[in-house]
């Protein structure tokens, strides 16, 4: 007989996703002492700690990350048959929960999200987070899937995150608009200020990179590692500034900034970081084949 007892396992499933015993065991209208007893004799039948127990706090294991991840699934499509025996059919709303770099260009982020936009079945939400805490979204399964432009190393032996590259922005001299430098670089550059994205940036050190190729030293007047504050800085400030003109563009639209020459061969990338999982929602296969396909044919 099997050991897997799914009472058990919905008891885990709910204590994994809201994290706090307590308020479970009130929702199901059971002690705590009770709940914290089915779920230890789960564990015990199953041989495998899911748990961390740190005060009064339960941290998931990583066989409770995997464990979840199916039970996830079991439960979503129990939750759909319920829904089927009760109206007799299942709605075809889809929801995707989105996990963004706090630092990301919301320019990219909007582009990216177009296609949810124009679909009346599909339901999102967008949650902003340091990337720490967006990873741990992902392996809690409160996220679907995170933007970033920053890569993340990949264990081989355990890939639990997979990385796909959505898109590549092109990195730009962006200025005050009728005041570009019609001459070669560092030509004309000499007496110019500049605002700059962070010195640990992929962005900086590209640009630090053409500059030693130039033997030339900007004037550095501020920096910042957030696009969106990088995007006011060139509005407001009358420097120069290193970034993709996606960032700008309604700027540029507007007529404030423009582009005073493209860095060549030099790019940003934008990082699509999922989590192995059984179950992936269709749409949110076809949103990332969408703009990988994309991505392929530029």
């Amino acid at each position: 007989m099997s050991r897997l007892n799914y009472h058990h396992l919905y008891y885990f499933w709910r204590v994994a996703v809201v994290g706090n015993l307590t308020h479970v065991a009130k929702d199901l209208h059971i002690s705590q002492s009770a709940l914290s007893a089915q779920i230890k004799q789960f564990e015990h039948n199953m041989n495998v700690n899911l748990f961390e127990r740190r005060g009064r706090r339960l941290i998931l294991t990583a066989h409770g990350h995997r464990v979840l991840a199916y039970a996830n699934d079991i439960f979503s499509k129990g939750e759909e048959l319920e829904s089927f025996l009760r109206k007799g059919s299942i709605s075809e709303k889809q929801h995707l929960s989105i996990g963004v770099l706090t630092t990301l260009s919301r320019n990219f982020v909007e582009s990216f999200i177009s296609p949810l936009l124009a679909n009346a079945d599909v339901s999102f939400s967008l949650t902003a987070k340091g990337m720490s805490n967006l990873l741990n979204g992902l392996a809690n399964h409160e996220l679907d899937l995170v933007l970033t432009n920053r890569p993340i190393s990949v264990d081989k032996k355990d890939p639990l995150w997979q990385t796909q590259l959505v898109s590549r922005q092109p990195l730009a001299i962006v200025g005050p608009k009728g005041k570009v430098i019609n001459d070669s670089f560092p030509n004309g550059y000499q007496d110019m200020r500049w605002v700059l994205p962070g010195k640990n940036s992929e962005i900086r050190a590209a640009f630090n990179s053409f500059c030693a190729t130039w033997q030339y030293q900007p004037d550095v007047q501020a920096e910042a590692d957030d696009m969106a504050m990088l995007r006011l800085l060139a509005r407001d400030s009358g420097a120069l500034v290193v970034l993709p003109p996606v960032v700008v563009k309604d700027e540029i639209e507007q007529g404030i900034l423009e582009v005073y020459q493209r860095l060549p061969n030099v790019y940003e990338n934008f990082y699509a970081i999922t989590t192995q999982r059984k179950f992936v929602p269709e749409v949110l296969l076809a949103l990332l084949k969408q703009h990988i396909d994309t991505e392929v044919s530029n």
